[in-house]
């Protein structure tokens, strides 16, 4: 058995997880269960990517560690899951810079609109030190980054007009998540931002109590948004880089081996899913163009120069000896 090194010390079965767990975290039974829970459909890249992350995972472990999938949130909302996170739940979710920022405030550089144009810049920042800091950070408020080379997309718009600037977007209410970075983000497009859980925005386009909801095309596509959207905006505004995160506590109960075996196999996966990505985008795209909607190229550069000072409204969260070290990783600015 792979563990076989491991000590075989009295255990305890605690915090709901699937394996007992003796003195020193040594691993006391065959199995580890872990469950994966994240907002996206079945289907979706992300999703793929998820399950080809768990069968990686299993394959490397000889079956010693097995993952079990809550897609579409079926372990509650992104807070209700981290707070489990935090008391010691055997969960890994998936998160981001805009969610992680109300922990760590400065983890939201890493999810700033027009400031980063692929993905190997976004990875830059996760391999600095910059990141390494940060996630230190995070791990003292009971969340511990697994990995995070997993771009979850990139975030376009779905609006109910077309639009080619800043100033058109003005009047069109789109749905954000609910977080404050992404509301001031949209409101700083020249949209009004409606924060609004994902699964809420297909009723509300088709009610008209929004106008448009933005997120990655595959996304859009599976949430049916463009059944009341015929507009799609290629907006760019996101490279949508997203961390994998457990509690601490529970990382400390697993053998650093399995922790490593995460951390390797999840970057195996994020590559995978940057393929599926590709599919699912220009598949979404077809989907769409045939149901009548519309591919519309914005004027990029517009909306860069209209959201170059957008750093400023987070003075406190992004000092500009953070943004400094940021352009300097990247190299850009």
């Amino acid at each position: 058995m792979m563990f076989s090194g491991f000590s075989k010390k009295m255990a305890v079965c605690a915090l709901g997880l699937a394996m007992c767990v003796g003195a020193g975290g040594a691993l006391a039974a065959d199995v580890i269960k872990i469950k994966i829970a994240y907002g996206n459909n079945v289907g979706e890249p992300n999703d793929k990517a998820v399950r080809e992350w768990g069968r990686l995972m299993k394959e490397r472990s000889k079956g010693q560690v097995e993952f079990q999938y809550f897609p579409s949130s079926q372990l509650g909302s992104q807070k209700d899951v981290t707070e489990q996170l935090t008391i010691g739940s055997n969960v890994i979710t998936i998160s981001d810079g805009g969610f992680l920022m109300d922990y760590v405030p400065a983890f939201g550089v890493t999810y700033l609109p027009y400031i980063y144009d692929n993905q190997e810049q976004l990875f830059k920042l996760v391999d600095s030190d910059l990141f390494k800091d940060l996630s230190k950070q995070l791990e003292a408020k009971g969340l511990y980054i697994v990995h995070s080379k997993w771009i979850y997309g990139v975030r376009n718009m779905l609006a109910t007009k077309a639009a080619t600037k800043p100033e058109d977007l003005k009047g069109l209410k789109i749905r954000v998540p609910n977080i404050r970075l992404s509301n001031e983000m949209m409101n700083a497009m020249g949209a009004t931002a409606t924060p609004m859980p994902l699964a809420e925005a297909y009723p509300a386009l088709m009610q008209g109590v929004i106008n448009g909801a933005e997120n990655p095309i595959p996304v859009l596509y599976g949430g049916k948004m463009f059944e009341g959207a015929k507009f799609l905006l290629m907006t760019r505004h996101q490279v949508n880089l997203s961390s994998w995160i457990a509690g601490t506590s529970f990382i400390k109960k697993l053998p650093p081996e399995v922790v490593q075996m995460l951390k390797e196999t999840g970057e195996e996966a994020g590559k995978f899913l940057d393929k599926e990505n590709e599919i699912a985008d220009k598949d979404a795209v077809k989907k769409m163009e045939a149901a009548g909607v519309k591919v519309v190229e914005v004027d990029r550069a517009a909306f860069k120069t209209a959201m170059k000072d957008f750093p400023n409204r987070f003075a406190k969260e992004f000092p500009p000896e953070v943004m400094n070290k940021v352009y300097s990783i990247i190299g850009s600015k």
